[in-house]
């Protein structure tokens, strides 16, 4: 038996985890804080992780460990001299100051349906595409200087191996980045240009089971991947298998066998983690419609609005909400506002409401889930991740209008884990005991499972209303 570890580099804090090799169950586990100022600024020195790192590593949690797997937040950008020195902090999160840079490489490139050929993906202001645009446009003299793209995962990696002359990534974290395709395997080092002005070297793509080497004091340290590809690979879904993630915006994600082009710019062609692809779609108003009804009613949090919701019945006796609250991305919507149908005296009661806006955010991402499968996307079961997900409301209402299984995982550090069993596969390729080509079997989340069991004809009537609702107010908008 042998253990190893998983590190977790998020926006705000460092979570290490270390896992059975055979099993993957949690031996024991680290947790630090980044020390950043200010809540989740744009620009960050990297050698905060660093210390992050180091703080969650204390105490020997890393004693035996025998090798490790890093997931770190997507679209970080660590901008590098030819030195391998930061030209200046790592650009962070979704980053506002692009938004001008994300249309001007749209219209540099001939439009939407340019960029979806070319990379899988339209460029949006988190990108680091989109953030070398703006680099180059703000602040010049940084950008000349760059001579060298990282990512935060990469950057750990390369920090862990005593920053060697080879650089590496994976094929997740690269297909994030908007200038590499997951359809073709490949870089587009053109977008680079277009978007900082001149090339960059970029690290090489290696495999999902390849070492990106070993320490001087024998430590073998995996390939890592962005956090989204971490956690998709620590819950251990596959094909078949959809992640609805309940953020103040929503995510759809799913497992499938190629990469998905989509003209409209809908679907973002991500790669996973073990050398399939993850194609994802978004919805800009997911938990942040419950937190706008939840205020409007004068309820203190979430659970009350469930609690009221219901006291209604499935479809909210004809209430609809349209919860484009913030514009939308699916539909793309980006200048439209959410709206209320369905109003008559009967209906006009504050748990109609409650219940129109959890049918609303999930109606809207079961149309995020439509756009997948209608490209051939196979979904058996839908995995409900956040803290919303464990709302009585919608646990009552995703499975009949998702119209699959609903799982819910316990709540776990599930990119930790999946870095984890990363770091288990390498190592046990380096070994000889795994296949390159098969992850370990680890124990797969405990969850709770629902049934759309006998609501399933009542969750298509729901959903029916609110497409009838969504096709009358916006006609011709949703084409999945």
């Amino acid at each position: 038996m042998g253990i190893v570890a998983g590190l977790d580099s998020a926006p705000d804090f460092t979570r290490i985890v270390v896992c059975d090799t055979d099993t993957g169950a949690v031996l024991r586990q680290g947790f630090a804080p980044h020390p950043v100022d200010g809540d989740r600024p744009a620009d960050v020195d990297p050698q905060a992780w660093l210390l992050s790192l180091g703080e969650a590593a204390g105490g020997g949690l890393l004693e035996g460990v025998q090798a490790i797997g890093v997931s770190a937040q997507q679209n970080a950008v660590v901008p590098l001299d030819s030195q391998g020195g930061t030209v200046r902090p790592a650009m962070v999160g979704g980053d506002k100051r692009a938004q001008v840079a994300a249309a001007d490489l749209i219209d540099a490139l001939g439009g939407r349906e340019a960029w979806a050929q070319a990379v899988g993906c339209v460029p949006q202001a988190a990108q680091p595409v989109t953030k070398l645009r703006w680099l180059a446009k703000n602040e010049p003299d940084a950008a000349l200087r760059t001579a060298m793209l990282m990512q935060a995962h990469d950057w750990l990696v390369w920090q862990l191996l005593g920053r060697p002359v080879r650089r590496t990534t994976d094929r997740g974290g690269a297909s994030g980045t908007g200038y590499w395709s997951a359809a073709t395997g490949n870089y587009r080092s053109d977008l680079v240009e277009l978007a900082l002005g001149h090339q960059a070297m970029l690290p090489e793509v290696i495999g999902p089971s390849d070492p990106a080497g070993t320490t001087p004091e024998g430590l073998l340290i995996s390939s890592g991947t962005g956090e989204t590809m971490a956690a998709a690979f620590g819950l251990g879904i596959g094909l078949g298998d959809a992640v609805v993630s309940l953020g103040a915006s929503g995510s759809v994600m799913a497992v499938h066998r190629e990469a998905l082009v989509d003209n409209t710019g809908m679907i973002t062609s991500l790669a996973d983690a073990t050398g399939m692809h993850l194609p994802v779609v978004t919805t800009l108003n997911a938990v942040r419609t419950l937190r706008g009804t939840a205020e409007l009613l004068g309820l203190p949090d979430l659970e009350s609005l469930s609690e009221l919701a219901m006291k209604s019945t499935p479809g909210a006796h004809g209430l609809v909400m349209l919860p484009y609250l913030e514009g939308e991305r699916t539909p793309n919507l980006p200048h439209t506002a959410g709206s209320i149908a369905g109003l008559r005296r009967e209906s006009m009661k504050a748990e109609h409401l409650a219940r129109a806006a959890f049918e609303g955010m999930l109606c809207g991402l079961a149309d995020a889930l439509d756009v997948l499968r209608g490209r051939g996307v196979e979904v058996r079961r839908v995995f409900l991740l956040g803290a919303a997900a464990e709302l009585t409301a919608v646990q009552a209402a995703a499975p009949m209008l998702f119209g699959a299984q609903v799982v819910v995982p316990q709540p776990a550090d599930y990119a930790a884990i999946g870095a984890a069993r990363q770091a288990a596969w390498a190592l046990g390729v380096s070994q000889g005991t795994l296949d390159p080509r098969t992850p370990p079997a680890w124990q797969g989340a405990s969850a709770q499972m629902l049934e759309p069991g006998d609501d399933l004809a009542v969750g298509q009537a729901v959903r029916q209303q609110f497409v009838s609702v969504r096709e009358q107010t916006h006609p011709g908008a949703f084409r999945p």
